[in-house]
């Protein structure tokens, strides 16, 4: 029996370790083989963790909260791994999985190696080359010490094999999102207010906005938005955003009268406003990934994108933070002239699967 840790350090980590919890928990096989335990690094009472959430996704709560709090790396880290280190002390594991490249998952990464442990990475090889982002420093030190490197697509395993990886430790699973998209697609809800707003199926942009580094700069962030509401014209904007967030976009004083600010929505609410969206202005990557699925126009305020893929055969399309870029995107947005996603390979919905039995039958990773 494989006792098995699954680590989340912020709600879109949970969106990625669902299908996994689904996959253990509805195969009588992989139940035999595998126990596993969630770990949220937040506090219990953490507001991003809606009272639907868990059961939106399918997947029960976590079973234990690490309490920490607080945004600064430093700070985060000097309190997330004693505070794991005693999650271990009291719950023993074989495995320690991680998802994506916050600073949890690296604090979590480093505990459970130092105490022998094997070290599983969903979603690893993403590279941004930008060793000045903290992000790309947590998924380089996470991937250097994985038994387990479980890649989304090929350009993954290439950033893998050029670091020098061990080979038989990287995995070509697919993309973990896709499973979440695939099980909601049918399940998603239209919101409530979705119908007094006067809104229709695409009739209407989706406006995300999240990037700390965007939103304090305002001579950046001003005239992104303002080519938004622009070029939208009278298309209502809807922008479902967290109070910080909303409040900077609003202290830019724009004219912007087709702008609708909404508080964060439930997973499966959200699921419909980018289901039924004419197109979506984002900084996610996680929104794009879900856009290529869906064929759903996608303009990213960012000049990488994790998964190349969601550009390369998707509908996605980087601007960077250039407003004339963004301006040239929407006219064709708006015209209807955006390009239609092919599915990259592996966006099967079964990545789940393929991490959970690799992890039965020991995949490359050595004891």
């Amino acid at each position: 029996m494989i006792r098995l840790t699954i680590v989340s350090g912020a709600r879109p980590n949970f969106m990625k370790i669902a299908p996994i919890c689904r996959a253990i928990d509805n195969n009588p096989e992989f139940e035999k083989e595998i126990i596993y335990r969630i770990v949220y690094t937040g506090p219990a009472d953490d507001v991003s963790l809606d009272s639907t959430l868990f059961a939106d996704l399918g997947m029960r709560k976590p079973d234990s909260y690490l309490g920490v709090k607080g945004e600064a790396p430093s700070a985060l880290t000097a309190a997330i791994m004693p505070a794991f280190e005693r999650e271990l002390d009291a719950h023993e594991a074989d495995v320690v999985m991680v998802v994506d490249d916050i600073t949890a998952s690296m604090c979590c990464s480093i505990v459970a190696k130092k105490r022998g442990l094997k070290v599983a990475h969903v979603i690893a090889g993403t590279r941004s080359f930008d060793m000045n982002m903290p992000r790309e420093v947590n998924r380089t030190i996470v991937d250097a010490i994985s038994d387990y490197l479980f890649t989304a697509g090929m350009v993954a395993n290439r950033n893998l094999h050029q670091e020098g990886m061990i080979p038989e430790y990287i995995h070509y699973v697919g993309n973990i999102l896709i499973d979440n998209i695939r099980y909601n697609r049918h399940r998603v809800v239209k919101p409530e207010w979705f119908d007094r707003l006067g809104l229709q199926p695409r009739g209407y942009l989706l406006l995300t906005l999240n990037r700390q580094s965007l939103l304090e700069r305002r001579e950046v962030l001003s005239p992104l938005v303002d080519a938004v509401v622009r070029e939208a014209g009278v298309m209502p904007v809807i922008a479902p955003m967290h109070t910080a967030a909303a409040d900077a976009v609003r202290s830019l004083g724009l004219p912007a009268h087709n702008l609708h600010y909404l508080p964060p929505q439930s997973y499966l609410n959200f699921g419909y406003l980018v289901n039924n969206a004419k197109g979506i202005i984002t900084d996610s990557g996680n929104i794009a990934e879900e856009a290529t699925f869906l064929d759903v126009p996608c303009l990213t305020l960012n000049t990488y994108a994790e998964h190349p893929e969601t550009w390369r055969v998707g509908t996605n399309e980087l601007v960077g933070e250039d407003p004339a870029a963004l301006v040239v995107a929407m006219k064709r947005l708006m015209a209807g002239q955006w390009k239609h996603a092919t599915l990259p390979d592996r966006w099967d919905g079964r990545t789940a699967e393929r991490i959970v039995q690799v992890l039965i039958t020991g995949g490359g990773a050595k004891g």
